[in-house]
């Protein structure tokens, strides 16, 4: 790990995680109920007659849920559209979805029961290629096929394209991909009298409160969402899942019901947007960029879920970090018989750079240019708007890029052959996003009598560490070891509210709600020592848990027991955080940049299309590495994870139906696939809006593998590949197809 930037005071610590006490998984509860679904086999139908007295009859079947038992309540839901049934009703729109639900005295009960369950369809032509969803005469998903339009522009493109020396055109695709958490969703939930209480594998516990209170029509403080830990989400546990289903079932059997997914309920539950992107543009010959028009079909499936959001962040990223005079943006989110695509560790950002960094280096190529000089020479600068009318790039990309080019010997390395038959090459790519979601975050801080502290938030910890970020901030502020601070997160019965787990804003936007009300806890222990030394508030300080004047301390324990004259009491600080916040950061969009970069060494296997990754080098941009092991891991494991969709990760359709929902036929990186030299490079400089300069970095190091990796292929042999994933059969046969070529 390499640092760059300003040497700020580290805030380092261990990991930290306390609060909750299990997984979703392991809540049981008395009576609970098992519950099992009942999918359907086709991905498109009309649903004719649903007959389950069979099941109903069955002992030990506590309630059957359909279409039918949806009464008194809202039947869809949905975080942009509500246009997902809580079970199908009517109609299916893609394999795999619930016509019915079943709740037993155990799951072998509840899984004879779903074989017991008769449906009739009428089968209807299926739509899987967004293309064809588009035509005129292609087979409805809903009323339109037509999910989401988004448009931006400015300058002339047309004119642009006249004024430039050379003009390019490409596209590229991106494959449908599965999250792949080490937990599949799983909820428990209590329905009853005194209202709604949800333990779930949920990233966003108080998104999912509001639509259980929507659906049922309750008030929100007759809804409980608690979530234990989490073993993973990376997005697919965003907004409301299985939440609403297993809250209906709870309340027609009358009981508690648990519902946990297996690995192919998982995969027909959401995945990543599948793309194609076509890039247009125009440029001078000395490399100067004039214009650039960007097309983008996006696949949300049978769906909304997020991707009304995903359809306007690919094309908010699709332009890359770039100066351009003149721009034209269009992208459409398209519904198909498909499992429901949703959020994905940054949304849109593999896509979008897939696309823009690959044609940086066909561009490049084409005007013998070095690929990283060409970006130098258009790189937006700090305090540039690279959107018109949003908030003004903070980094400092082109130090960043050099530091991570650098770091491969970018200027002296030359492709070569070490053996015969084989090939290496490097490559390199650079793309920002807009992140930080909504700037809506409250904490509370607890100073209690024997001067330990509590802080509640909202924010789940998925794996990310992020109690141990907020137990730093708040020991920082206070002047107090880690180890007297607890968190307790992600219960909306007991933390206050905050928007979101995702889009890399907890460090950012939930750190400052904490450092807000320990500083606000800070305060109120500085009067009271104000009162105790008969001093000037300038003349204290708070360190190591009490507050010193001088040569004289008195700590934590005594100041909050002078308040309240004796035993017990403590002291409370709030934090709240909105686009109005004091420090005026917040006011403009995005929240901030966040920028991705990355730079491959690969070796290609001519003989086989076997591509391994020799090396990698990423660099994040955090602004304040607050806990610089754990940034480091957040990085490794966003490549990691782009590994996947990079080298083999990809959804198999065919007529509808999904040919490779399991670990078998599906493959994820494992460490065998791990580049043989990982580095990452921390870049501080202290220029984001969170606590001590810091912004979030979850999703930069997902988005620049696929270019990256993609262009070393090409520095390696010369082939160029615009469809994902470089599988060794793809890459084989466009080696192949170049030798053909080539005569």
């Amino acid at each position: 790990m390499q640092v760059v930037g300003t040497s700020a005071k580290r805030v380092d610590g261990p990991d930290k995680v306390s609060g909750a006490a299990a997984y979703t998984g392991e809540v049981h509860l008395p009576g609970m109920a098992y519950a099992k679904l009942v999918p359907s086999p086709l991905p498109h139908a009309t649903i004719k007659r649903i007959d389950a007295s069979r099941a109903r009859a069955l002992p030990g079947v506590y309630a059957v849920l359909t279409g039918a038992e949806l009464v008194g309540m809202e039947q869809t839901y949905g975080s942009e559209r509500k246009d997902r049934p809580i079970v199908a009703i009517d109609k299916v729109r893609f394999q795999g979805e619930a016509v019915a639900a079943i709740a037993a005295v155990d799951e072998e009960t509840a899984e004879a029961a779903v074989e017991l369950v008769e449906v009739d369809y009428e089968e209807l032509p299926p739509v899987t290629d967004m293309l064809a969803a588009l035509e005129p005469d292609s087979p409805l998903v809903h009323p339109k096929n037509l999910c989401h339009e988004y448009h931006y522009d400015w300058g002339d493109v047309e004119r642009g394209f006249a004024e430039s020396d050379h003009v390019f055109e490409d596209t590229f695709t991106f494959p449908m991909v599965y999250h792949y958490a080490m937990e599949p969703h799983t909820c428990v939930a209590r329905y009853d009298a005194e209202g709604i209480t949800v333990w779930s594998s949920a990233q966003h516990p108080f998104i999912v409160r509001d639509e259980l209170a929507r659906i049922f029509h309750l008030p929100l403080n007759s809804v409980r969402v608690i979530v234990p830990y989490i073993g993973g989400g990376f997005g697919s546990k965003s907004y409301a899942k299985i939440e609403p289903l297993t809250t209906a079932l709870a309340r027609e059997a009358g009981r508690p019901v648990r519902l946990a997914l297996t690995v192919e309920e998982a995969f027909k539950t959401v995945r990543r947007h599948s793309a194609r992107a076509t890039i247009k543009t125009g440029v001078m010959a000395d490399g100067t960029f004039v214009a650039r028009e960007c097309l983008a079909y996006v696949d949300t499936g049978a769906y909304a879920d997020n991707g009304v959001r995903v359809t306007q962040r690919i094309g908010d990223r699709m332009p890359g970090p770039y100066r351009f005079p003149h721009m034209k943006v269009d992208t459409y989110g398209v519904y198909t018989n498909t499992t429901p695509a949703g959020s994905y560790r940054s949304i849109g950002g593999p896509q979008a750079a897939w696309a823009c960094e690959s044609q940086m280096d066909i561009i490049a190529a084409a005007l013998g240019m070095d690929p990283l000089a060409l970006r130098l020479k258009n790189l937006a600068v700090p305090g540039e708007e690279v959107r018109r009318g949003r908030r003004p790039l903070e980094a400092d990309l082109a130090m960043g890029i050099k530091a991570v080019t650098g770091s491969l010997g970018w200027t002296s390395y030359r492709p070569s052959s070490p053996r015969p038959g084989v090939r290496r090459g490097i490559g390199m790519a650079c793309s920002i996003t807009n992140a930080g979601a909504n700037p809506t975050s409250t904490a509370i801080v607890r100073l209690l009598a024997d001067g330990s502290a509590i802080v509640l938030v909202g924010t789940t910890e998925l794996g990310q560490g992020s109690r141990t970020t907020m137990a730093q901030i708040a020991a920082e502020e206070l002047g107090m070891s880690m180890d007297a601070v607890r968190v307790i997160s992600s219960d909306t019965g007991i933390v206050p509210y905050d928007r979101s787990t995702g889009s890399s804003r907890s460090t950012t936007l939930m750190g400052l709600a904490v450092q807000g009300a320990a500083v606000e806890v800070r305060d109120q222990l500085l009067e009271l020592a104000t009162e105790h030394f008969e001093s000037a508030p300038g003349g204290l300080t708070v360190a190591d848990g009490a507050v010193a004047h001088g040569d004289e301390r008195i700590g934590f324990p005594d100041l909050v027991k002078q308040k309240f004259d004796g035993e017990g009491g403590e002291l409370i600080g709030r934090g709240y955080v909105s686009s109005q916040h004091e420090s005026g950061k917040l006011k403009q969009e995005p929240v901030f940049w966040e920028v991705g970069m990355g730079a491959a060494e690969v070796e290609v296997d001519e003989a086989t299309g076997q591509v391994r990754i020799l090396r990698y080098v990423s660099g994040i941009d955090c602004g304040k590495a607050i806990n610089p092991q754990q940034a480091e891991g957040q990085d490794e494991g966003a490549a990691m994870q782009a590994i996947g969709h990079t080298m083999f990760e990809e959804m198999v359709y065919e007529d509808g139906q999904l040919l490779n929902p399991n670990l078998i036929d599906y493959r994820v990186p494992t460490f065998a696939d791990l580049p043989e030299v990982f580095e990452t490079i921390l870049i501080e400089n202290g220029d984001g809006p969170g606590p001590y300069g810091a912004k979030g970095i979850g999703e930069g190091g997902v988005v620049s593998v696929a270019p990256a990796v993609a262009n070393a292929i090409y520095n390696a042999t010369g082939v160029r590949i615009k469809e994902l994933p470089l599988t060794p059969e793809r890459v084989w046969r466009a080696l192949q197809a170049a030798k053909r070529e080539g005569g």
